[in-house]
């Protein structure tokens, strides 16, 4: 029997159209961009769908529109499937699909928390702008020695082995990005204006405190590994791994090592686009990984897996 894990994508993943076949297709899936909608106060499905790709990746839009599209993608899998997951997992924003796919939140809450956190994390970028630069063909260790030999650069996002995001202020990431080539690595620049996920996104962390302590988060019905620790955690720590993780770095790779070493075979990711899959397959060769956000997805998911 395979041992489940269901991932859930975070930021970089939208694309315009997403979540408009789940929707077309399966009445389950439209309830929660209805209710998106009306907790949000405006259409999120007519951004999600007709876009345009600049408006849907303004931070305060992509983050909701990211978590909305997964949950959508996962209610129509239980509905159409009845696939269960023994573990979930999110990179960046989508922990929080993956906390309200383990029960700890329900879908009002979730949302409400990624438009806030949509917001502060624009802010704090627009107040101190900052850069991010993925890292190609470096060892862990050799980028997080380049950053601590520079000033103001720090490792943003484990994503594989191999691939380390750097995060920081424009002389760090610059500077840094010479050392990468001189070690004979790559470097690609992200299209954002902020630091994410380093020390420059402490004022967003604070900001965002409130949000996040008037919510209860429940005892959860299935284990949450989270990126901040690459540990399994329990409800009693949402909260502050929620605030931790904006300026905390994504640790997406030692998260799925650890999945692997307890057992877990199967990984499917839930939402827009096919990225997790992608990485699952690097840091686990022998992994099945799946992405489920298209309602054809979900016939052929069923099908693999049947036997698994």
């Amino acid at each position: 029997m395979a041992r489940i894990a269901f991932c859930f994508p975070g930021q970089g993943s939208q694309r315009v159209g997403m979540g408009a076949e789940l929707v077309q297709q399966f009445p389950e899936a439209a309830a929660v961009f209805a209710e998106a909608s009306d907790v949000l106060g405006f259409d999120l499905g007519k951004v999600c769908f007709n876009g345009p790709i600049e408006e849907l990746s303004r931070t305060e839009l992509t983050q909701p529109a990211l978590v909305t599209t997964s949950i959508a993608a996962l209610r129509a899998v239980a509905e159409r499937t009845g696939l269960t997951p023994d573990v979930v997992v999110g990179h960046s924003v989508g922990e929080y699909a993956a906390l309200h796919a383990a029960g700890a939140a329900d879908l009002a809450s979730v949302v409400r928390l990624v438009r806030e956190r949509g917001v502060v994390t624009a802010a704090a970028a627009a107040a101190d702008p900052g850069a991010m630069a993925a890292v190609l063909g470096l060892d862990d260790s050799a980028v997080e020695e380049l950053c601590a030999a520079a000033t103001d650069v720090w490792p943003a996002n484990y994503n594989c082995p191999g691939q380390v995001v750097i995060s920081g202020r424009e002389q760090g990431v610059a500077e840094v990005s010479d050392r990468v080539k001189e070690a004979g690595g790559k470097v690609i620049r992200l299209r954002v204006t902020g630091a994410f996920h380093s020390p420059l996104m402490g004022a967003a962390a604070d900001r965002f405190r409130p949000a996040v302590e008037a919510v209860a988060f429940a005892p959860m019905s299935t284990r949450f590994m989270s990126t901040v620790t690459s540990a399994i955690e329990s409800h009693e720590r949402v909260g502050e791994l929620l605030i931790e993780q904006l300026s905390a770095p994504v640790r997406f790779t030692q998260a799925i090592q650890s999945l692997a070493a307890d057992g877990v075979d199967t990984f499917v990711e839930i939402g827009s686009g096919t990225v997790l899959a992608g990485l699952v397959k690097r840091i686990d060769e022998s992994a099945t990984a799946v992405s489920v956000g298209d309602p054809g997805d979900i016939d052929a998911v069923r099908e693999s897996l049947a036997n698994a």
